[in-house]
């Protein structure tokens, strides 16, 4: 079965067109308006091994957050659709990863729960022109959309665009471990209640 999704949201702030497939190799095309966002989202894609066109225009002469939000909004909308009913699912991962000085903690449960404990210490407050606030906005609207517990941790770091990227790979690799097949149950739901969501 493919896992594959196609998302379209178009508000007055934002027009959105998302294209994911779950079991791809990791290649993506991303046009945000916003470089820094560009590349979190190429990041997540190639470290995720999921294939992702994003295509965002958005009120960015106000500044990045309706569209980094909305982003989110849609991004955890595609997965929703991706994992379905979340059979045979890996469902559990985590990883401590490091990004030069940074060490990032990400943990998730894909268990139709939405929760978000992001934890990130950052003395900047930009990277180049993208708030560094907006990372948290980024996950509270994902994991608002495609309903997981997620823990993000930064153990270290000092550099906020290491900080970051470091997240999104973490992130990033957690999703590819929790939703890939588990080929011992493949059709199994991973929950003794019989659903996830």
């Amino acid at each position: 079965m493919m896992r594959t999704a196609s998302i379209k949201r178009k508000t007055s702030e934002t027009d959105i067109s998302i294209e994911l497939n779950l079991d791809g190799t990791g290649k993506s095309t991303v046009s945000t308006g916003c470089g820094f966002l560009n590349h979190m989202l190429t990041l997540l894609a190639k470290h995720g091994k999921f294939d992702l066109n994003i295509s965002c225009k958005g009120d960015i002469d106000v500044d990045y957050h309706h569209t980094t939000e909305d982003i989110g909004i849609a991004l955890g909308q595609a997965f929703r659709q991706c994992v379905s009913d979340g059979a045979g699912i890996t469902r559990y991962a985590h990883i401590i990863l490091p990004m030069d000085e940074a060490l990032i903690l990400c943990a998730v449960d894909v268990c139709g729960r939405s929760f978000l404990n992001c934890k990130l210490d950052m003395k900047s407050h930009k990277v180049g022109t993208f708030d560094t606030e907006l990372v948290n906005e980024f996950f509270a609207a994902f994991v608002g959309n495609f309903p997981i517990s997620l823990h993000i941790k930064q153990l270290e770091g000092k550099n906020a665009h290491h900080i970051i990227e470091g997240t999104f790979k973490a992130f990033a690799r957690v999703l590819n471990q929790a939703l890939v097949i588990d080929q011992k149950s493949p059709s199994e739901i991973p929950s003794t209640k019989g659903n996830l969501f």
